[in-house]
């Protein structure tokens, strides 16, 4: 992986007051001054199992992904006091070392605007005390980052504060639409990223690709790895030195230049589908990374990615029941698919 270039003035933020070191329970918040210095920060059960990097975006609110990506590579980061990566899974116990960081440096998610706040509130596919589920609108990003100072995880922290300690239990890529599970506690945090870990989460999409679908293709098992190009871009590519990845496909409907079929992913690859289908030499409409400029001219114009998480399902730990919930096809995929 190709390291980002170097933020002379973050580096020096980083590289402050090493040797003031605290030590706290992960349960406790810290802050972005920068005033604490270096923090030790021992990992409580309610973030046992959470990813290291999506750990550091809590701890070290308003820091661009970028940068905590940076922190962990040059070895600022460290768990145990071994260097560790971005997917590394924390157990309890465990001691996270997290640089300084300056408040200077941060920027402050954006204001929510009472529209954008209605909007969400009717976004809302099913709430509990414990968790949202939310239907993503396709062209937001599910958390803020560089050029994106309101992302829906801070949107939806904005809009009351019973969802004021919302998380991100998964992420679907920007221009994705459909259903996306966000806890409201730490507790069912962990809860549901248990159950993404053991599979026991079952994810339906609806996908519209180019071509004629071939009907002896029902599972597309490859692997995958992502490469870096710029600054912040990943692209995923097949690769037999990557993360195993599986995909089951089923065909529901053809057209004369395109095929809707129904994804459901096995495993949870950064654009496991888009690249699934791009393998087979079918790759979804509207996915301007994935997708050859030669392929179906009479479909260029679609310019919106036609990727939507039409199901989702998971167990609710205090009902002691399975859930289900279905998203419907947004108004743009809807009148494409009427149009074909």
């Amino acid at each position: 992986m190709t390291d980002l270039p170097s933020d002379p003035a973050v580096d020096n933020q980083v590289e402050k007051l090493l040797s003031n070191a605290v030590v706290r329970e992960s349960s406790d918040r810290g802050t972005s001054d920068g005033g604490s210095g270096v923090q030790h920060v021992k990992v409580s059960a309610a973030h046992s199992g959470q990813r290291v990097d999506n750990f550091l975006m809590r701890e070290l609110k308003g820091v661009p992904r970028t940068h905590v990506y940076r922190m962990i590579r040059r070895g600022d980061v460290r768990i145990n006091k071994k260097r560790c990566k971005p997917d590394h899974k924390l157990i309890v116990g465990d001691e996270v070392r997290v640089p300084p960081y300056s408040g200077a440096n941060v920027q402050e998610p954006g204001e929510l605007s009472s529209t954008l706040k209605a909007r969400l509130i009717n976004l809302v596919l099913l709430e509990s005390e414990d968790y949202l589920v939310i239907d993503k609108p396709s062209g937001m990003a599910v958390h803020g980052g560089t050029g994106i100072r309101l992302g829906l995880i801070e949107a939806v922290r904005q809009v009351s504060t019973q969802w004021a300690q919302a998380e991100l239990v998964h992420r679907l890529d920007r221009e994705t639409s459909g259903c996306l599970l966000i806890a409201k506690n730490a507790l069912f945090l962990k809860a549901a990223q248990d159950q993404f870990r053991a599979k026991t989460v079952s994810k339906e999409y609806f996908a519209l690709v180019h071509g004629s679908w071939p009907s002896s293709v029902s599972t597309v098992n490859a692997s995958l790895v992502k490469d870096a190009v710029g600054d912040a871009e990943r692209i995923v590519r097949v690769s037999d030195s990557g993360k195993p990845a599986l995909t089951r496909f089923t065909v529901q409907q053809r057209f004369a230049n395109a095929t809707l079929v129904r994804a459901a992913p096995e495993t949870g690859r950064t654009h496991q589908i888009r690249v699934h289908c791009q393998y087979t030499g079918h790759p979804i409409v509207g996915d301007d990374k994935y997708t050859a400029r030669e392929i179906a001219p009479s479909l260029r114009r679609v310019t919106s990615l036609c990727l939507h998480a039409a199901k989702l399902t998971f167990d609710d730990p205090k009902k002691g029941k399975r859930i289900e919930v279905s998203a419907p096809i947004n108004k743009h995929f809807s009148l494409l698919l009427e149009s074909l």
